[in-house]
């Protein structure tokens, strides 16, 4: 009998449940401006998903600035006080160990709005068009 392959399998239970607390725990904590920082002022940045590692020792954050203005100072900013964060999500999201924290920037929206752009473009209007006449 072979062992399944864990490396290939779904992310469990557990590990879908602890991304959504991290997801809800450091967007609350953004919200309420826990974090004292002068990029934070007056920004709204948005979760969209945590990605856990198997053993929850590795949170990878998506993160998008409301508006995709100043994502790069948010990130520094993230970057800079990823300590304190760490902390502020480990006192709300009781485990074993601090998760440590990774933020990249989220690219979901910007997939999305050159998806809208190709369905708008003439080509595939034309495209369109001429399949509705054949039918």
């Amino acid at each position: 009998m072979s062992r399944p392959d864990h490396k290939n399998a779904g992310a469990s239970q557990r590990v879908l449940r602890v991304s959504e607390l991290v997801r809800h725990a450091l967007a609350d904590i953004l919200a309420r401006a826990e974090i004292e920082d002068p990029a934070f002022v007056g920004q709204v940045v948005t979760i969209p998903s945590v990605k856990m590692s198997p053993d929850l020792k590795l949170a990878t954050i998506s993160v998008m600035p409301l508006g995709g203005k100043n994502v790069d100072k948010v990130m520094a900013a993230l970057e800079r006080n990823k300590k304190a964060l760490r902390t502020l999500v480990a006192e709300r999201v009781n485990l074993k160990y601090a998760s440590e924290l990774r933020f990249v920037v989220d690219a979901t929206f910007d997939a999305q709005a050159r998806i809208d752009a190709l369905l708008k473009s003439p080509e595939v209007a034309r495209d369109l068009q001429a399949r509705d006449e054949e039918a």
